[in-house]
């Protein structure tokens, strides 16, 4: 009894050996013909093309550039629209892709999309002030448009940062803006939902902006972004990982790190006003913001509004952008909650859609 117990062990092991043998062999194949492709695709790859829609630079101030995207048919808009984008990271992130183009998505739609690219702040920039973006670049540019449109109000569509920005315009010069769409736009600062929220007010932001020579370098909020999800390296990897042996996949992956890699560093002055005010003082909700000696007041922001938040936001959560529509003066308010995170409002399949019909839409109905 005991020698065929022997036996029939020795039998079971020799066949698991064999069969793990087997799929060692085969897991290495597998791995060495995934090497093979990941090669023959990265050797493929010549550039990493981002924001390819067609556009025509039409103004220019400083670093500033204003852009026209081209159309080939007229616009089904009388109002034209200005897309104004976060100080931070770039607006390509907007068209990182054709078939994930939020851009593209306005323009298929008939709208006429004109857009602020902030450019790369240098040391000479470093002085600028929220004064100088709000009363002096935004305005520029809404006037170069109604000029050029002949129009009195236009249409203001707004990201993060640029729509704090753009409800601190449109209640300074209410007059020039005929509606305002914002997206994932931080207004009441003072929630605990979100860890930028809560470390930024213990920052010592002058030793910041001072130590940096008045520059805040582009890497460097980055590098705070990651820290927010620590666990998003890791599945960057992951997903790169993934994506090696498929091209497609990979120039999404690339194309979003291109968009982070880009990042321009930021104007002092303005970076130092925005955090301190806002992030730690909260003076816009509490109207006690002075812009270029204008006291804020967002009652005087009467124009339409299209407040647009993500819930899954970990970098603006919805309790910041959700009361704005009960600071200001609209009486044509409306909140709309988009499932996802932060960028994926923008670049999320669902995004294409949902989102630019959702926005379309409803300035079509306010259009007259």
């Amino acid at each position: 009894m005991c020698v065929c117990r022997a036996a029939f062990f020795v039998y079971i092991s020799h066949n698991n050996n064999s069969i793990m043998e087997t799929n060692l062999i085969k897991e290495m194949t597998e791995i060495s013909q995934k090497v093979f492709k990941s090669y023959e695709t990265l050797n493929e790859i010549k550039e990493i093309d981002i924001a390819t829609t067609p556009k025509t630079e039409v103004y220019a101030e400083d670093k500033l550039k204003l852009y026209r995207y081209n159309r080939e048919t007229p616009s089904t808009f009388k109002t034209p629209v200005l897309v104004v984008y976060a100080l931070v990271n770039t607006y390509k992130m907007l068209d990182i892709q054709p078939d994930r183009s939020y851009i593209k998505n306005l323009l298929d739609a008939g709208l006429d999309v004109y857009l602020i690219d902030w450019g790369y702040p240098s040391k000479g920039d470093r002085f600028l002030s929220m004064d100088d973006y709000v009363n002096g670049y935004i305005n520029n540019c809404v006037d170069f448009i109604r000029k050029k449109n002949r129009v009195e109000k236009i249409n203001i569509l707004s990201i993060c940062q640029g729509g704090t920005l753009s409800v601190i315009y449109a209640s300074l010069f209410p007059n020039k803006v005929k509606n305002l769409v914002t997206h994932v736009t931080p207004i009441d600062f003072s929630t605990n939902d979100g860890l930028l929220f809560r470390w930024s007010r213990d920052m010592d932001f002058d030793k910041l902006v001072d130590a940096n020579h008045g520059l805040i370098p582009g890497n460097f909020l980055n590098e705070g972004f990651d820290m927010l999800k620590p666990m998003m390296k890791a599945q960057k990897q992951q997903t790169l990982n993934h994506s090696l042996d498929d091209k497609d996949k990979l120039m999404n992956f690339l194309r979003m790190e291109k968009w982070i890699s880009e990042s321009p560093d930021q104007a002092g002055e303005c970076f130092r006003q925005f955090m301190k005010e806002l992030y730690q003082q909260n003076k816009l909700i509490k109207g006690e913001l002075e812009v270029g000696g204008k006291k804020v007041n967002l009652k005087n922001l009467t124009a339409p509004l299209l407040n647009i938040y993500a819930t899954e936001d970990h970098l603006v959560p919805p309790a910041a952008t959700i009361p704005l529509n009960d600071y200001v003066g609209s009486k044509d308010k409306e909140l709309y909650s988009f499932k996802g995170g932060h960028i994926g409002v923008f670049v999320g399949s669902r995004s294409q859609k949902e989102l630019a019909p959702a926005v379309t839409t409803w300035l079509k109905k306010r259009d007259s």
